[in-house]
């Protein structure tokens, strides 16, 4: 699996806003409440605990991006899409707090 930072996340969706590459799934696994208090623009959320059921909803072949409050459980999730045969996963270190306070400061934090 892959680690990617809350800056590297930033430069690379820079990257795909100005068209030099394709934005990855933004994979938020975090619960609903956790989810509206914030997050990053365009991500899709599915709870973790529904990712099994709906891992089929999700592109293999497209980079995936996993996010949850610091990175922990979306490690898991990351683990969990590579063992089922997803080969562009990638984890945000730190997760949404990282990015809340290295990228956007203005993201509520909890």
């Amino acid at each position: 699996m892959q680690h990617m930072t809350a800056p590297e996340l930033a430069a690379r969706l820079a990257q795909a806003d100005a068209g030099a590459a394709e934005p990855p799934l933004l994979l938020d696994v975090r619960e609903n409440w956790e989810f509206e208090t914030c997050h990053i623009a365009g991500s899709t959320q599915i709870p973790m605990h529904l990712v099994p059921i709906r891992a089929n909803e999700l592109d293999d072949d497209r980079d995936i991006v996993c996010i949850c409050h610091h990175g922990a459980r979306s490690m898991q999730v990351a683990a969990f899409l590579e063992r089922n045969g997803f080969s562009n996963v990638t984890n945000l270190t730190g997760g949404i707090h990282a990015w809340a306070v290295q990228v956007d400061p203005s993201m509520p934090k909890y």
